[in-house]
Order: structure tokens, then C-alpha cells, then sequence
């Protein structure tokens, strides 16, 4: 008799504690951060994507994020070149202030010791934080590698030159490589395909904790000639190998292709984790679309210009945010939104303190997530290019509507409202010149010279970013 009483007293006492316990427990759990996954595609144009426009080239599962989350119309990449547009997301500081400013090889592009990333505040708050593909800001053995930056794990190409090859003969794999020796003539071993198979491996050894992944795929960038005449190479060209186009053309179309396919093997992969609720998926470029490929496809399409160029086609570029339970289905938003309001997002999501030796020019765009308006910007959005090509240097600028863009070869300023004309197709600058005034201040005011960096660019006997 007293064995059973004793047992129903420990099973009423087990019961009472599980009340108890309970909501601590859902609270833990609803407490957890987000998993953060940001894809980021190379060289793939404003107009490459169906969701935005896009006609001849299937994206079935691209679409399909965008259907299941929020399109942003106005989304901006930090430069219309590699490496300033990563180190812009990767650090929260815009094109004029960021440590790398272009991908010129004697005009530094490595990050170093100093830099903050957006991978060290997360790692700091517990996350597990992994990457492959290009990364621009640093080759092995420098300060500025993935792995010395944040990165646990980092896979693919330290070098961006290096990510011009699909057939390469090596991957740096973490602090060594793996080797592929023989690669460039045999052909086993498709890069892209390496790369999704560990970016799928990382999800599936991090799915019980936190974790920030960073695809920054290579596709559909095109390769170096030594490895393909046409700049491009695919092992297959399906499913567009009958269509009545130039070779060419369904090279692009095919990268396009196998990249979206892999976005889609990511997303079953989280849905099968059960990480569906848990995790911010968002998917985008690094900058605009290559002026090479075919005018069939319309890579650029509505915008005017390319990857290179400050007009719209250069930097504004595809962006897509999947997060269900925050962000509702099936929704456009054109607020205006750029690489550098990463940092400042996703460290607010993991409840990560910024350090207060790094100041970002971004803003959270948690409040766009959630169908809202923004607040003001104390910080224009701002790019810049050409720092070592003399009389090439441009500079753009985006206050609200209005977008200037500066050249030093014509000397003066082009002014668009983008409201109106989004193919910038209507220079107005000679009607607003207080608006022109105010664009060439704040250039001169957001290019902040770095002592780090060579200053050997001299146009009509001077710096050209001494004010």
C-alpha cells in the first residue's frame, strides 16, 4: 500500500512539475533566435528572376521563396563590383566607408584584424557561422580569410579571380584546401555542385543550434575564357538545350537554372528539419547583371545599365525574405533597403550588441519584414567606383526619390527621380539645382579617405575623394 501511494505521490509530483515547467520551456523555445541564410547570386541581373519579370528563364523555386515571402522592388547592393559589395554586407558600412572598396588588386580589397563582420556579432552571441562560395575580402593567409573573420566554417574561393574557374584544380576548404588536381581537363568536378552539397552538410550539422550560413554562389558569373570561349560554363544546358537560341543563351539561361534548383534543395532541407518557422531565408545578387549577356534574355530589364555601372542597373538588384510567422505570404514591398541594413537586421534578430567601435550606415529593416514603413535614414545610401581609374571615378547618391549620379570624366551631375522614371532615362539636374547642390555635398561628405588604402588616384591635381 505505501509503495502505491508513494508512486502516485511521485506521478502527482511529476505531474505539477510538468505544469510548471511547461511554459518555461515554450518560452525557451520561442525565445530562440533565428537561423539567418543569406544566398547571394553573382553578376545575376534585376530581370533575371520570373517573380521579377523575367520571360524565357524558369525559376521555379526562386518563385516560390517570393511566393511563401516578401519581393522587395528597391533593394540596392552595396557596390556594382565584388568586393565592395560584399565588404558592405559583411561589415554594415556603405561603398564610401567600407574597408574594401573595389576589386582593383593594387587598391586593397582585404578586410583585416581591425574590421568587425557581421559573422563575429553573431558568433559572439552563440551562433554557429559557416559560408561557401566567393568570399573577395581576403585570401589564405591573411587577416582578412572567412575563417579569421567570423567564419567557422568557409568553403569555395578566398580569391575572387580564383572564382572565375567552375573546373578548378582546388577549394579552399577552412584554413587548407581540397584538392581537385586535374579538374581543369577532366571536368568531374562542377564547383557549384561542391558548394551545394557542403552548404547542405553545414545546415544539417548546425540544425540544433543557431547558425548563420552565407551562400555566396558564383553562378551565374561568368568564367574565365582560358576555361570557356564563351565566358561560360555549365555542364548541362538543360532544360533549354532545344530552344532556338544561340549556345550563349542557354549557357546563361542553364546557370540560372542549376542555381535555382539548389536554392530549392536548401529550402526542402529546412522544411524537413522542421527549421521552416526558424529560420529567415534571403536570397539576392551582389550587383547588377553582366552588359554580355545575350539582349534576349534581358538581364537589366527595366533598368538601364550594368554590373559597373552606379545607374540603376548596376546596383539595384533582386531581393527576397522568406520567414513565415513574421513575414507574411505572397507580399511586394518598395521600401528602399541596401547590403548595409544586413548587419544592423540580423544582429537585432539575434539580440547581439553591435560594438561601439563599429558605427554601421545601415539601419534594421525588421519594420519592412513586417509590411511597415521604414524610418528615415540618418545615413544616405551611397556608391562609388573606378577609385584607380583616374577620370572614371563616379559616385551615386539616393535621397528619397531623387538619385544623382557624379562622373568625373563629364564633370557634372546627373539627377533622376526614380519615382518617375525608374530606366533613368530623363536627366532633370538643370531643373533642381538645390537638389543637385545637396547630391554633390553629400558626396563629398560619404567618401571618407581611409589611410589604409594607396592613394595614388590623382584627377585635375588632386586626390579624387579629398573634398
Amino acid at each position: 500500500m505505501r509503495q502505491i501511494i508513494s508512486n502516485n505521490l511521485l506521478m502527482l509530483l511529476s505531474f505539477w512539475v510538468s505544469l510548471i515547467c511547461a511554459p518555461s520551456l515554450a518560452v525557451q523555445a520561442s525565445d530562440r533566435p533565428p537561423n539567418i541564410i543569406f544566398i547571394m547570386a553573382d553578376d545575376m541581373g534585376y530581370g533575371d528572376l520570373g517573380c521579377y519579370g523575367q520571360k524565357l528563364i524558369q525559376t521555379h523555386y526562386i518563385d516560390r521563396l517570393a511566393q511563401q515571402g516578401m519581393k522587395f522592388t528597391q533593394a540596392y547592393a552595396g557596390g556594382p563590383v565584388c568586393t565592395p559589395s560584399r565588404s558592405v554586407l559583411m561589415t554594415g558600412l556603405h561603398n564610401g566607408h567600407t574597408p574594401a572598396r573595389d576589386n582593383v588588386p593594387h587598391y586593397s580589397t582585404y578586410l583585416t584584424e581591425e574590421d568587425i563582420t557581421v559573422a563575429e556579432i553573431l558568433k559572439d552571441q552563440g551562433y554557429r557561422c559557416g559560408g561557401v562560395g566567393k568570399w573577395s575580402l581576403g585570401d589564405a593567409g591573411t587577416d582578412g580569410r572567412a575563417t579569421n573573420q567570423g567564419f567557422d566554417m568557409w568553403f569555395g574561393y578566398l580569391n575572387q579571380d580564383h572564382a572565375h574557374y567552375y573546373y578548378t584544380e582546388y577549394l579552399d576548404d577552412n584554413e587548407g584546401r581540397l584538392d581537385l588536381t586535374g579538374n581543369t581537363t577532366s571536368r568531374e568536378n562542377y564547383s557549384h555542385d561542391l558548394l551545394t552539397e557542403r552548404s547542405l552538410k553545414f545546415i544539417r550539422e548546425s540544425a540544433d543550434q543557431p547558425f548563420f550560413f552565407y551562400a555566396a554562389y558564383t553562378l551565374p558569373h561568368f568564367a574565365s575564357k582560358q576555361e570557356d570561349p564563351d565566358g561560360l560554363t555549365v555542364p548541362s544546358t538543360d532544360p533549354y538545350t532545344d530552344k532556338d537560341w544561340e549556345t550563349k543563351s542557354k549557357k546563361y539561361a542553364a546557370m540560372i537554372h542549376r542555381l535555382d534548383r539548389d536554392v530549392g534543395r536548401i529550402m526542402k532541407l529546412i522544411d524537413e528539419l522542421g527549421l521552416r518557422e526558424e529560420t529567415l531565408i534571403i536570397f539576392t545578387s551582389d550587383n547588377g547583371g553582366n552588359n554580355i549577356v545575350p539582349e534576349r534574355l534581358n538581364t537589366s530589364e527595366p533598368l538601364r545599365g550594368f554590373k559597373r555601372d552606379l545607374t540603376e542597373g548596376g546596383i539595384r538588384v533582386p531581393l527576397i525574405a522568406r520567414w513565415p510567422g513574421h513575414i507574411k505570404k505572397g507580399t511586394i514591398s518598395e521600401e528602399v533597403i541596401s547590403f548595409q541594413d544586413m548587419l544592423p537586421t540580423f544582429a537585432n534578430l539575434a539580440n547581439a550588441s553591435i560594438p561601439d567601435s563599429l558605427k554601421p550606415d545601415g539601419i534594421d529593416i525588421m519594420p519592412a519584414l513586417q509590411g511597415n514603413q521604414l524610418p528615415e535614414r540618418t545615413t544616405p545610401l551611397y556608391w562609388d567606383y573606378g577609385h584607380t581609374r583616374g577620370a572614371q571615378y563616379s559616385q551615386a547618391v539616393r535621397l528619397g526619390n531623387w538619385k544623382g549620379i557624379r562622373n568625373y570624366q563629364s564633370g557634372y551631375l546627373e539627377l533622376y527621380d526614380l519615382k518617375k522614371d525608374i530606366g533613368e532615362a530623363q536627366n532633370i539636374a538643370q531643373n533642381h539645382p538645390d537638389i543637385v547642390t545637396r547630391m554633390i555635398k553629400v558626396m563629398e561628405q560619404e567618401m571618407v579617405p581611409d589611410d589604409r588604402y594607396e592613394i595614388g588616384t590623382v584627377y585635375r591635381g588632386k586626390a579624387i575623394w579629398v573634398k
